[in-house]
């Protein structure tokens, strides 16, 4: 009889923290909000109306293997020169390019994303 009850004493222990685990969603409902760099463009027409334009910048984090876009990426520019930035020499095929502080190495033809080094610059 002892037997039994430390048995049905330790399943029941055991069951609930699987009976109390939450299902699904963590996020109790909450839209997640966007964090993104925006920018607030005012032009004035010739009648003194102002127009308000919100851009929002939409940056990305590389990763290898990615196809790389450079209408993503911030800051973006060819590195002609990588020794100076203590690079490596880009292989045959492949360039490094800046991608706000990151530099990625990215294949000339497919695009292809080969290594990325964050914090570079």
């Amino acid at each position: 009889m002892k037997k039994l009850i430390l048995a049905a004493a330790a399943a029941s222990i055991l069951a609930v923290p699987a009976a109390a685990a939450p299902y699904g969603r963590y996020d109790n409902g909450r839209q997640q909000v966007r964090h993104s760099e925006q920018t607030r463009v005012v032009t004035r027409n010739d009648r003194g109306r102002q127009m308000v334009k919100v851009r929002q910048v939409q940056s990305r984090k590389w990763q290898r293997g990615q196809r790389f876009d450079n209408r993503y990426a911030t800051n973006y520019r060819v590195i002609s020169n990588p020794r100076a930035y203590r690079l490596h020499d880009a292989p045959r095929g492949y360039r490094w390019v800046q991608s706000g502080n990151d530099a990625v190495l990215v294949a000339v033809v497919s695009g292809l994303i080969g290594a990325v080094l964050s914090n570079a610059f």
